[in-house]
């Protein structure tokens, strides 16, 4: 059974940092393309980094460019989120998706992200 347990969010005050983690299981994690999105209600689910399946290549939306950074470790089957200089407007639910697996993005648990002083 294909599960991403995602974790790490909280509040933090404008300017901090936070760090996503999300835990894979149940398919053949290095093989797959993976991705951040996030997600808040009334609004569309966006992609906010992605990196390949063996790691380097990486891709970043425009509006965290420079203040986020993906990661992942593929003999601990984790994916990785680094948050820095955070603002309110980062404030979302984020969800991790490993593309060419059934199911779309912005689903399941997701970790909260709040940014708010």
């Amino acid at each position: 059974q294909v599960q991403l347990v995602e974790s790490g969010g909280g509040l933090v005050q404008p300017g901090g940092s936070l760090r996503l983690s999300c835990a894979a299981s149940g398919f053949t994690f290095d093989s797959y393309v993976v991705s951040w999105y996030r997600q808040a209600p009334g609004r569309q689910c966006e992609v906010v980094a992605t990196i390949r399946s063996r790691g380097g290549v990486t891709n970043y939306a425009v509006s965290v460019k420079g203040r986020f950074t993906i990661s992942r470790d593929n003999a601990q089957n984790t994916l990785y989120l680094q948050m820095n200089s955070l603002k309110p407007e980062d404030t979302d639910v984020y969800y991790c998706h490993a593309h060419g697996l059934s199911g779309a993005p912005c689903r399941g648990q997701g970790t909260q992200v709040t940014v708010s002083s």
